[in-house]
């Protein structure tokens, strides 16, 4: 016997959060307890400067938090090529996060 059932599974479960990178261009992102039962999938955007060239990582992922860098540097051009300087630590950035359920 057939049956006809509309069903609509749930809405995976969305964290999101914003924070400002320390000293050493990192910020962590602590998600609350339980809420996640694996790393979840991480997305983030970083605000943008006047000054410089701005880069940001993932370097550390669990279900409990997740940890960015930032580095910036300055760019030269050269012959026509641009060519990018080495990356220090970004203080005081702004970034965005959002977290899913894998």
């Amino acid at each position: 016997m057939p049956t006809r059932a509309d069903y609509t599974p749930p809405a995976p479960r969305l964290e999101r959060a914003s924070g400002v990178t320390d000293s050493n261009g990192r910020v962590t992102f602590t998600w609350p307890a339980g809420e996640f039962a694996a790393a979840p999938v991480v997305t983030h955007a970083i605000e943008a400067a006047s000054v410089g060239v701005r880069t940001a990582r993932i370097i550390a992922n669990s279900a409990t938090a997740t940890t960015f860098e930032v580095l910036v540097t300055t760019g030269v051009t050269v012959l026509g090529i641009s060519v990018l300087g080495p990356g220090v630590a970004a203080q005081g950035v702004t970034v965005h996060a959002h977290a899913v359920a894998p």
